[in-house]
């Protein structure tokens, strides 16, 4: 099989991997939910929410930060986060439109 090579591929379709790649671990998800639930900062409560180290989740809010899914800021000794609702908008729209093309594609097939 061919090696894939980043370069072969659209600025849309990297995105959309990227945020793939970020939504696809279970603890991820969790987190989204927790932060949308509570709709507000969380500091250190998120690691009470999971079954998980303190540094394994710390790596996974870097993670869903990269993406621009949420967002943190330091207060005092900590950083608190919340869900990032302009990038959260883009993010909605841009697999709101590839599901949409998909849909669109997908009504020719088999």
């Amino acid at each position: 099989m061919k090696a894939s090579k980043v370069s072969e591929y659209s600025k849309h379709q990297l995105e959309l991997a990227t945020l793939a790649k970020a939504l696809g671990h279970p603890a991820r998800i969790a987190i989204l939910e927790h932060l949308a639930r509570v709709n507000a900062c969380v500091c250190g409560d998120i690691v009470e929410e999971l079954p998980l180290a303190q540094a394994t989740v710390s790596q996974h809010l870097r993670e869903l930060k990269e993406v621009g899914l949420i967002k943190g800021t330091v207060e005092g000794t900590s950083v608190c986060y919340c869900i990032d609702e302009e990038n959260w908008k883009t993010i909605k729209e841009q697999l709101n439109t590839f599901f949409r093309e998909l849909d669109a594609a997908c009504q020719n097939c088999c």
